[in-house]
């Protein structure tokens, strides 16, 4: 059985952990777009691992994690991961890297930070990270890949091809210096042998092995609501996170797949900037981040919060393609008295109703939730393992939520650690 894991709010949603317990079946787990500007967390026996780049599945030592075509590689960060990893003990040496990635080069980070810092109006929040500018450079097909440091003569012709063209775009539209050939072919250099030990050229041949009696997990990164088509744009991803994007951004076509799992918090949160209709200012937003611990895993910064919000949830079902629903973090809403549910959007200028989400971000501003409120459980449910051991209240909540998405929950989080989680049949 393949798999597909997708966050379906906007990114943070807990991905990490749901496929990290998902790889226990995989043979084969596929990171299949994003970069290092992901944060994913995954605690195992109280010991919390971050990442951001390398598929969560890599601590089990025995599975294949593969990081495909369709990202994008900050090579230090992606150095400073697995170092990290080594350090803490993981076995790496079934870490395997697409020669078809892209590389974020350090013109790409320059690009991005001036961007954000200099945007008067349409600042987007991104984490300065280059992901944007190398996506960029990508589709106006003037990258750098993976492969290209390994063939000196086409790395060559490719400096000659694209430098001109960047240092003529990072003096004239940035005012950022300008490199040298030199330079780029003693990064390129560098990079070689950061990526040396992992990268895949045999990586057909690795996919067409594991296409029969194998179990193939895809990871994305972010989530629907940050997808460049599908999210709320421009304040988006600039990949595909959606459940189709696995299909381009990691070797197998879409026959490949058999199920979409979307992780969604049982509230929403968002980092960065952007419409979010659902939005508490208040205290009881406060109350969700402090429970929650909702503070950026790659930048630290807190992270926006609100209530459940079924009208963005049922779209990304839609266009996600999701099969089920991994809630997460229902723990949060223990000592709470009551939750509250979108349903639906009101626009504050004519009283129109919202049921399908309207694409048109620039009309958000004037929208507002229209709420279904729901009896809280007060109740510690961190040690439940059984669905019909939840408390009453808490399973009302569920089923009410499956109920408007017309989607089972498939997978239940009451807590960050591998063994608090409950699978309902």
């Amino acid at each position: 059985m393949n798999k597909v894991v997708v966050g379906a709010q906007w990114g943070d949603e807990g991905k990490a952990k749901i496929t990290d317990l998902l790889a226990q079946e995989a043979d084969l787990i596929i990171r299949y777009q994003g970069g290092c500007n992901a944060g994913h967390t995954v605690v195992v026996d109280n010991k919390t691992y971050k990442f951001h780049l390398i598929p969560s599945g890599i601590l089990y030592g025995d599975k294949t994690c593969f990081i495909g075509a369709g990202t994008v590689i900050l090579p230090e960060s992606f150095e400073a991961e697995v170092q990290g990893l080594i350090s803490d003990g993981i076995d790496v040496s079934l870490l395997k890297v697409s020669p078809l990635a892209s590389i974020t080069m350090p013109y790409h980070t320059e690009v991005d930070g001036y961007s954000e810092d200099n945007a008067k109006k349409g600042k987007i929040g991104t984490t300065k990270k280059g992901i944007g500018p190398t996506y960029t450079d990508k589709a106006a097909r003037i990258g750098f890949k993976i492969e290209d440091l390994y063939s000196p003569e086409a790395l060559n012709e490719k400096i000659d091809i694209i430098l001109p063209l960047k240092n003529k775009m990072l003096k004239d539209v940035y005012g950022l210096k300008p490199y040298s050939k030199e330079e780029i072919k003693s990064l390129c250099e560098k990079y070689a042998e950061i990526f040396r030990p992992y990268v895949c050229f045999d990586w057909q041949e690795m996919l067409n092995q594991n296409k029969k009696g194998k179990n193939i997990l895809f990871e994305g990164a972010q989530g629907v609501m940050l997808d460049i088509d599908y999210g709320t744009y421009p304040y988006v991803t600039s990949s595909n996170p959606i459940g189709g994007g696995a299909a381009t951004g990691s070797g197998y076509g879409p026959t490949m797949i058999d199920e979409v799992i979307g992780v969604a918090k049982a509230y929403v949160t968002r980092v960065g900037e952007g419409p979010f209709v659902t939005e508490l200012t208040d205290e009881i937003g406060d109350k969700i981040r402090e429970v929650g611990h909702e503070f950026g895993v790659t930048t630290g910064r807190p992270r926006r919060c609100g209530w459940f919000d079924a009208v963005t949830m049922k779209y990304s079902v839609l266009v996600g393609g999701l099969t089920s629903i991994a809630l997460t973090k229902i723990d949060v809403f223990d000592n709470f008295d009551e939750i509250k549910v979108c349903i639906a959007y009101k626009d504050i200028r004519d009283g129109k109703i919202y049921t399908h989400y309207p694409t048109n971000v620039f009309i958000h501003k004037y929208l507002e939730p229209v709420y279904e409120t729901f009896k809280g459980w007060n109740e510690d449910i961190s040690e439940v393992r059984e669905y019909s051991m939840l408390p009453e209240n808490c399973k009302k909540y569920l089923e009410r939520l499956e109920a408007i998405l017309e989607v089972p929950i498939s997978i239940v989080s009451v807590g960050p650690d591998r063994e608090q989680t409950i699978f309902k049949k």
